[in-house]
This record gives C-alpha cells, structure tokens and sequence, in this order.
C-alpha cells in the first residue's frame, strides 16, 4: 500500500510540474492545486497506514497500544484541504477577471497587455 501511494504521489508531483510549466494561467493553478494534494498525500502517507482500532487510550490504559494510526496528520490534511480550496475558489475568479480584462489566459500575452 505504501508503494502504491508513493507512485501516485510521484505521478501527481510530476503532473503538478507539467501543468505549471505551461503558459496558460488555468493550467498554472491546476498544477498548483495537484501540488498540494501530492504534498497531502505524502504526509497522510508518513503518519502510517494502519486498519487497526482507533488512536483512543482505553479506560486502565495510561498510553496507546500499537498498532494506530497517528491522527495528528490526518488534522493537519483537512485544515489543508480545506484552505487549498478556499484558495482555488479565489484563483477561479481571479482568473475569470483577468481573462475578461485581456481576452486571453496566456501568462506572456497578459504581460504585454497595457492597461
């Protein structure tokens, strides 16, 4: 499971890159936004993978049994989420507004736009 998580991982780190290094402003924020959910899955993968019961201290237990899954990334992943969300709303808008004051969503083309 680890294995196939860390290829898909790759897979969307190197889509991420592919898409930012294109001129298109949507593909640039497309890229962006699967960076971040490579980065996620990346650290929903290092706080371990485990079937087990869930990370709570039983009632004569003073720590927790192995094996659990550490529920401290998985807090960290949906703060994550949600704000990289947030922010792809706000890049949606940001890239309708500038498209209707250039006419174009090629990075190099609004750069010669004057204003």
């Amino acid at each position: 499971m680890h294995v196939l998580l860390a290829i898909l991982s790759g897979i969307l780190f190197a889509a991420g890159v592919w898409l930012i290094l294109r001129r298109s402003l949507a593909r640039l924020v497309l890229g962006l936004i699967l960076l971040s959910q490579a980065a996620n899955l990346v650290i929903f993968t290092s706080g371990g993978l485990h079937r087990a019961a869930p990370p709570i201290v039983g009632e004569n237990a003073t720590a927790l049994e192995a094996p659990y899954a550490d529920p401290l990334p998985q807090a960290l992943i949906l703060t994550a989420i949600v704000i990289s969300f947030g922010l792809f709303a706000f890049f949606l808008v940001l890239i309708k507004r500038a498209h209707q004051e250039t006419g174009t969503d090629d990075i190099d083309a609004m750069s010669e736009v004057e204003t």
